[in-house]
């Protein structure tokens, strides 16, 4: 066999082996069936979970919106029927309107109460003073606030003065509302009752109430002001609920002021507020006392103010004599050096002011003497207006 026939033959096998070589490279029609086959699984598979997921999520998602709204169109607490003062100023806004409302926890979201009254069509809302309690429905409240509706008369008002001891405020009650005093003076020194409202009130009552010595936890806690009722035989709870509540609103905005004070609880400023509420009228005379009362603090002077006297003693008296400043008692400020022991009665918020701002002098010394009060830097100059206005007997 000649050269060129070798090299024919070699070249024919070569690509013989080269066309068998890419017939096992290509893919039959099997195998690219079978291949789009497992690929169209794996996309079924990855759509089904998906599918799922997404359904899940449209679930769940479905159940917390339903939930959400159903809880916003709902009253903000079915039990409470607290009625509440509202004032919805001229020219508020359907918007406005309803965040006076969440505000004032009448409602549980503006927000909702904004779709309930845009689906509803509600309009025509009336600038006023509103009663509202958190008890009411969307509905009710939409239609006092449309018709200009009060929803509750206040059945009978109590006013209870500054200056008013637990004593006094028991008997005001019984007149004006017909509460037996024994039963409200029991119910306020209960201490299983008083642990039960230290609980509602954490910041305002703390367990310095409830200290050795303390004649009435309560003291000084129930706040002077006029307060409406809506039921004509409110129970002692109720009456305490609700002058605690006012405590705790008036005080509540001095928070940051009260703890500025080294050493300063919500108690110690009560008690303080008590003091300046016997022995001042005026605003002038609340803040000058005040002061006086911080420069004998600050000397480690008695602040030796006679209301805190007569109320060691337990019982009025027009005069306090000589005799009455000997009295033992945590309460007594000529026996004890700083505050008493806790506050000698309710107080006025101009009396809480004062002490949280009180006027910077000098003076160490006053005497209430004749309608008028004298100021003395100095112990003899004190001595001498005493002399001069006021000469107690033996």
């Amino acid at each position: 066999m000649s050269t060129s026939d070798n090299e024919k033959n070699q070249q024919k096998e070569e690509r013989r082996v080269e066309n068998k070589q890419q017939k096992k490279k290509s893919p039959t029609l099997r195998d690219r069936r079978k291949q789009r086959g497992e690929d169209a699984r794996i996309v079924r598979r990855i759509v089904s979970i998906l599918l799922v997921v997404i359904t899940i999520a449209i679930a769940v998602g479905g159940m917390s919106g339903y939930r959400y709204i159903k809880s916003g169109l709902q009253p903000l607490d079915p039990e409470n029927e607290t009625m509440k003062e509202i004032v919805i100023p001229m020219g508020s806004s359907s918007s406005q309107i309803a965040t006076i409302l969440e505000d004032n926890g009448i409602i549980k979201n503006s927000m909702m109460y904004r779709f309930y009254i845009k689906f509803n069509n509600a309009a025509d809302f009336q600038a006023g003073e509103y009663t509202l309690s958190p008890s009411m429905t969307l509905s009710e409240i939409t239609d006092s606030l449309q018709t200009g509706r009060v929803m509750r008369e206040a059945v009978f008002t109590v006013t209870i003065p500054e200056g008013k001891t637990i004593e006094q405020i028991a008997e005001i009650y019984a007149e004006k509302a017909s509460i037996d005093k024994d039963e409200f003076l029991d119910t306020v020194s209960d201490p299983e009752y008083i642990q039960v409202l230290m609980d509602a009130y954490p910041v305002l009552l703390s367990d310095k109430i409830l200290a050795e010595g303390i004649r009435t936890p309560l003291e000084g806690y129930l706040f002077a002001a006029t307060y409406d009722f809506y039921e004509e035989n409110p129970s002692v709870d109720t009456i305490v609920h609700t002058m605690l509540k006012k405590t705790r609103d008036v005080v509540l905005p001095y928070i940051d002021q009260i703890t500025a004070i080294e050493g300063w609880t919500v108690h110690e400023a009560i008690t303080m507020a008590s003091l300046v509420e016997n022995e001042a009228r005026t605003e002038e005379e609340r803040k000058r006392i005040a002061g006086v009362f911080f420069n004998r603090l600050e000397a480690d002077m008695m602040l030796q103010t006679d209301p805190t006297v007569l109320y060691a003693l337990g019982e009025h008296k027009d005069r306090v004599l000589y005799d009455y400043l000997e009295i033992e008692s945590p309460y007594n400020t000529y026996q004890i050096v700083g505050l008493p022991i806790g506050p000698i009665s309710n107080f006025g918020e101009n009396s809480l002011t004062s002490v949280l701002e009180p006027e910077e002098t000098n003076y160490m010394y006053f005497l209430a003497a004749n309608g008028q009060i004298y100021y003395a830097e100095t112990h003899d100059e004190h001595v001498r207006l005493k002399n001069q206005y006021l000469n107690r007997e033996e």
